[in-house]
């Protein structure tokens, strides 16, 4: 019955959010492809190439707490601005430090773009603001953005590889393009605040809000969804090239993981309207252990490409339902802080994922490393299906 009420289509500030997740995405792809070349062009020495890589994930978990106290304070609309201009003066100190050779330089420089990108990654959640009787949805059609950021973002950063003397400052100022469209683009929107202006009401401590099952679970969900296919992916080119797989076949790879994260996000919403968050999320682990499986295939070709698919929907199953199932889990004056500390948990575990991708492939081979991220998917579905029937035993 519900359903049958539900306007089709969604409003347009939820197709705007989706450009600007697509802008967003684009410019990360971006950086992954040459934040590690700039960095082995100004570090000091070999173990200190992929510190800006580092920055940049730091950043973007130093910025989710603070983003959600902005958009309690301020509102949507002045957050997200704030966060691509802090973008834009990130990507000016960067070219810069790039330019003068100035490698600290250029690690604050990433931070700062990390920082705008933590705050970017709540255009979900202001999707389901814009649309809340459409919250599924709104939330895998801002997601779905995505699918174009990865045909875009590797383009981009092609063609503006050596646009100018200095190489890869082009694709700095295309990027800093991308974050001026995104400026451009909120400062018009009239975003729907989680919080009205003037609210008194005090909102629930965070040990409160983690004592509630469903909250937990789906933040249990996303962050281990997450950081097995962040850390599966980031070990891939390593993987690949050890086992002799030239860079066009590993950006192929990479290219189909990219799609097949984004790319189920035009029916992600429907999806979970018909089978329920629970489900999606434990079709998700199911589709983790089978790219683990893949992985013992290895070192074939279509091995690795199959499962980083496999991969790819994996994490689109896990993390977009569980972003949805968060925001049924709060009242609207908790919203801020409840998105922001299930991102801080996200991307904490992300970076921390990402930086022990090299070394735990070193030590264990690309396919001890995928057996032992069984354990995660395993946790994430028992701590989901544990949650669950706590929470439909207590009510």
């Amino acid at each position: 019955m519900t359903a049958q009420l539900e306007p089709a289509r969604l409003p347009a500030t939820v197709w705007w959010l989706a450009l600007c997740q697509a802008l967003l995405v684009s410019g990360n792809i971006m950086l992954i492809t040459i934040t590690p070349l700039i960095g082995a062009r100004l570090a000091p020495g070999d173990g200190w190439i992929t510190l800006p890589v580092a920055a940049q994930m730091l950043g973007t978990t130093c910025a989710t707490l603070p983003a959600g106290w902005l958009t309690a304070r301020f509102g949507r609309r002045r957050t997200f601005m704030t966060a691509n201009l802090v973008g834009l003066g990130g990507i000016a100190l960067a070219a810069l430090s790039l330019v003068g050779g100035s490698f600290a330089g250029f690690n604050l420089g990433a931070f700062a773009i990390g920082a705008s990108i933590g705050a970017g990654m709540l255009y979900r959640f202001a999707a389901v603001d814009a649309a809340p009787a459409q919250r599924d949805r709104a939330l895998s059609m801002v997601m779905a953005g995505g699918v174009l950021a990865a045909l875009f973002g590797p383009w981009l950063a092609g063609i503006s590889r050596n646009l100018l003397p200095t190489p890869f400052l082009g694709t700095l100022l295309g990027l800093a393009g991308l974050y001026f469209v995104a400026l451009i683009i909120v400062a018009n929107l009239a975003l729907t605040d989680p919080v009205a202006r003037g609210t008194q009401a005090a909102p629930a401590s965070l040990i409160t809000l983690l004592r509630r099952p469903g909250l937990a679970a789906a933040i249990v969900a996303a962050a281990l969804g997450y950081t097995v296919m962040n850390l599966a992916m980031t070990a891939t080119p390593l993987a690949m090239a050890h086992h002799g797989h030239d860079f066009e076949a590993t950006t192929r790879v990479i290219s189909m993981h990219v799609l097949a994260m984004f790319a189920p996000s035009f029916v992600t919403g429907h999806l979970i309207r018909r089978f329920g968050h629970v489900a999606m999320i434990m079709a998700g682990a199911v589709l983790l252990a089978l790219s683990v499986a893949c992985a013992l295939l290895t070192p074939a070709l279509y091995a690795f490409g199959a499962g980083l698919v496999l991969l790819g929907l994996g994490w689109n199953f896990t993390f977009v339902p569980a972003s949805a199932w968060l925001t049924t889990t709060y009242q609207p004056e908790e919203a801020p802080r409840v998105q922001a500390l299930n991102d801080c948990v996200v991307f904490s575990l992300v970076t921390l994922s990402a930086l022990a991708a090299g070394p735990l492939n070193a030590w264990l081979g690309w396919q001890q490393l995928n057996l032992w991220l069984l354990m995660p998917v395993i946790l994430l579905a028992i701590g989901v299906t544990v949650l669950t029937q706590w929470t439909t035993a207590h009510r």
